[in-house]
């Protein structure tokens, strides 16, 4: 007997490639910024150049309780007062870089978690 194997479909809103200058989702390629939400897929963001509050607050509307932020194409964590809108909207948070945070974001919504993504593309 032979064993048959059913290919799941991506969850929607689900990271399909990526590398340092590219996000594709769905049949969009983003090679900017974007933020990105298991319930709103994905937009253009802004991110300013050290990540601060103002841009980091975006977070806050993506309606998820974990926010991964993909800092470029090295880890760079922001400065703790960037962080303040996160913290205040009490959301779990982790800072990577960005391929890892497109793995991390694509684990957390297949395991159906309300998961956000502030990703910063094509920049260091």
């Amino acid at each position: 007997m032979a064993m048959q194997f059913v290919r799941e479909a991506a969850p929607a809103h689900a990271i399909l490639a990526f590398d340092d200058a590219s996000v594709r989702i769905g049949e969009r390629i983003f090679t900017t910024s974007i933020a990105l939400s298991h319930r709103t897929g994905a937009a253009p963001w802004i991110a300013s150049d050290p990540l601060d509050a103002a841009s980091l607050a975006h977070a806050v509307a993506l309606d998820a309780e974990i926010i991964i932020i993909g800092t470029g194409r090295r880890q760079r964590f922001p400065a703790p007062v960037a962080l303040r809108p996160i913290i205040e909207a009490r959301l779990g948070f982790e800072v990577m870089d960005t391929r890892a945070a497109c793995r991390t974001y694509n684990v957390l919504l297949s395991e159906g978690r309300r998961v956000g993504a502030l990703l910063v593309i094509g920049e260091s």
